[in-house]
């Protein structure tokens, strides 16, 4: 082979490793990230913080490494077995270009995450959350930009081996994604959590059906079967796991109540209100934290906020 030429099997290598090395940034940074929002919540960033969302985020990105980063290291480990056998290809255009247009994108992260860390501490706004975050990036960019000086500066006999500080960066991924599982839970626990978010979504549409039943008859049903329409195609959910009928009770002229046996504890999940005390609907309606075991929810319609709808046409002055 003549010494720069590039093969088909040599440009597909090459670019499959610097796909699955970003793919793998990328996701372990996710990881990583959403580790931060979970355990140092920021409501100026995130006034609507729900768990369930960053966890939710945080599976398919630990899903993601999982499966591209080990392709990553074995592509690399093959790559480099390849130069000592063949050690011309160290001199090959399409490695040197992806090398350094990696160390290029490396460097330009890490000078802008400076940036971003010297204007915040300027302007005061340098908080525990951010630094982790810089950091973070800090840390692949850097991991990055370093593991790919050595492959340019490496002149050892056996570069197939893998480095020690390879090895290093292939333990905190590894530790990233044992943490990420435990903190996103095991299959079974999340799907006793998707069974709760299906419980609050019925909870709040037999919420609305229950306004506008009062708002056009100003009055409450006894019954969730009173809100049944074939026409509006409206019938009232049932528990999606044991298909059992939710609880509804008529406490007043423009109150009621609304209970479901729970699985899981959501306490931190939609507000951080509490639900002891009967909420004015249109100031607390989202209020959906609920705790494990049978939760309900007291509501009192506010009538300048919903007010009855007269459906009476009056007629036009001759």
């Amino acid at each position: 082979m003549t010494k720069g030429q590039n093969t088909p099997r040599d440009v597909f290598l090459y670019l499959l490793s610097i796909i699955t090395l970003i793919v793998s940034a990328v996701s372990f940074g996710i990881v990583v990230f959403q580790y931060i929002n979970v355990y140092i919540p920021d409501v100026i960033s995130d006034p609507y913080f729900s768990r369930s969302s960053y966890l939710s985020t945080m599976r398919y990105a630990l899903a993601t490494l999982v499966i591209v980063f080990p392709v990553f290291m074995w592509v690399s480990w093959f790559l480099r077995k390849d130069i000592v056998n063949f050690p011309e290809k160290r001199e090959l255009k399409i490695r040197r270009w992806l090398l350094y247009l990696t160390l290029f994108v490396s460097a330009l992260v890490i000078i802008g995450d400076l940036v971003a860390l010297l204007r915040s501490f300027l302007e005061g706004e340098l908080s525990q959350r951010f630094v982790l975050k810089i950091v973070t990036i800090l840390f692949i960019a850097g991991s990055v930009f370093v593991h790919y000086l050595a492959e340019l500066r490496d002149h050892e006999k056996a570069p197939g081996k893998i480095k020690i500080f390879d090895w290093a960066v292939i333990s905190v991924v590894l530790a990233s994604v044992i943490a990420g599982f435990f903190l996103a839970g095991s299959p079974q626990s999340q799907r006793l959590v998707r069974f709760d978010e299906r419980r609050v979504s019925d909870l709040q549409n037999i919420q609305w059906q229950l306004i506008n039943y009062w708002q056009r008859k100003e009055a409450l049903p006894a019954t969730l079967d009173e809100l049944n329409d074939s026409i509006s195609g409206f019938y009232a959910p049932k528990d999606p796991e044991t298909g059992s009928d939710y609880d509804y009770k008529k406490t007043g002229k423009m109150s009621f109540e609304l209970c479901a046996v729970f699985s899981t504890d959501g306490s931190g999940e939609y507000t951080d209100k509490t639900i002891s005390m009967p909420s004015p609907i249109g100031s607390q309606e989202n209020n959906w934290s609920h705790g494990s075991g049978r939760t309900c929810f007291e509501r009192i319609i506010d009538p300048q906020l919903y007010p009855p709808i007269n459906d009476k046409i009056t007629p036009r002055p001759l």
